[in-house]
């Protein structure tokens, strides 16, 4: 049984994936990683073991990989895209000298290491329509160039010391648990609350921008897929795209429209997401993943529709 310190639980990703995997492997094999003034609370808190683990201080992740005798560290320590962009030395000590931490720390505890990475690894030079696995990466943005460097170090630590890191390119992540919190795909969610909520929504992104999407439950699927697979079938480590659907405003516009056909869209187009998006590809091509590790997704655009409704009506209405 593995021990398993998720780095970032109480974030956008971390709350849910802590909890998928303690319904997976046992409450108290899965540890929450927190920082200092953003300790879990509720379910996440009392469900399981909880550590500081912050990835600018070595020492708390030392001390909370020893304590728990963790053998999987999933680092989602990070800055989202447009965040990052305001604070790029912030988001770059979080996710480079971060990740630095964890690598040493992994490599002298014998730990597995999953760091994602990100569409946002991509740039204006690769190829938009079926993205290959392995293409051109020039991003833009310090979101994206920190993504780059995290899938070059994670491969060197793996070549040079045999630290198991692995990785996947998430596309934009929707969920109905975790509010938005300044990503460049984050209408896509935005779009579901205003819908729930019977308010007209604000589209910051041009009408027929294409980026790749995914359902929260597949993401956590393919982070604890990935961990799990044959080692001896990977070619690839950092970071394996994936995809599920693929969608511009109008698309998920008219999903939305099919449960609600009084609901409403505008356009007020923000020029930074925007800047970001057409930077991003439109779809990924996932064919490594679905043959090294078997990768599949469940969710397509209208399975996702009806389920975000529905939660989301259960929570807010």
């Amino acid at each position: 049984m593995k021990n398993i310190l998720i780095i970032g639980s109480t974030g956008q990703i971390g709350s849910e994936l802590t909890m998928y995997l303690r319904n997976l492997y046992g409450n108290e094999h899965v540890v929450a990683g927190y920082i200092a003034g953003a300790e879990p609370k509720g379910e996440l808190r009392d469900s399981g073991p909880s550590a500081l683990a912050d990835v600018v201080k070595a020492e708390s992740i030392a001390e909370a990989v020893k304590k728990h005798h963790i053998d999987a560290i999933y680092n989602l320590a990070a800055l989202l895209s447009v965040v990052a962009e305001a604070k790029p030395r912030l988001a770059w000590q979080i996710g480079i000298d971060g990740l630095w931490n964890i690598l040493e720390i992994a490599r002298e505890n014998h730990c597995a290491v999953f760091t994602p990475s990100s569409i946002g690894s991509f740039g204006l030079e690769t190829p938009p329509v079926m993205t290959p696995q392995d293409t051109i990466q020039r991003p833009r943005t310090i979101y994206g160039v920190s993504k780059v460097t995290t899938e070059l170090l994670s491969d060197w630590y793996f070549h040079k010391y045999g630290v198991d890191t692995r990785s996947v390119r998430f596309p934009g992540i929707i969920s109905y648990v975790t509010p938005p919190g300044g990503g460049t795909t984050d209408y896509a969610v935005d779009i579901y609350y205003c819908a729930v909520r019977g308010e007209r929504f604000t589209c910051p992104i041009k009408a027929g921008t294409r980026m790749d999407m995914m359902y929260m439950p597949d993401a956590l699927h393919a982070a604890q897929m990935l961990m799990e697979a044959d080692p001896g079938r990977l070619v690839h480590r950092n970071g394996f795209n994936i995809a599920a659907m693929s969608f511009d405003p109008e698309t998920i516009y008219a999903s939305i429209r099919q449960h609600k056909p009084d609901f409403e869209m505008t356009y007020e187009v923000d020029p930074l997401k925007q800047a970001i998006a057409e930077s991003w590809p439109d779809q990924m091509d996932d064919s490594c993943a679905r043959q090294e590790w078997d990768w599949e997704h469940h969710y397509d655009l209208d399975d996702m529709t009806k389920d975000m409704l529905d939660k989301l009506a259960n929570r807010l209405l």
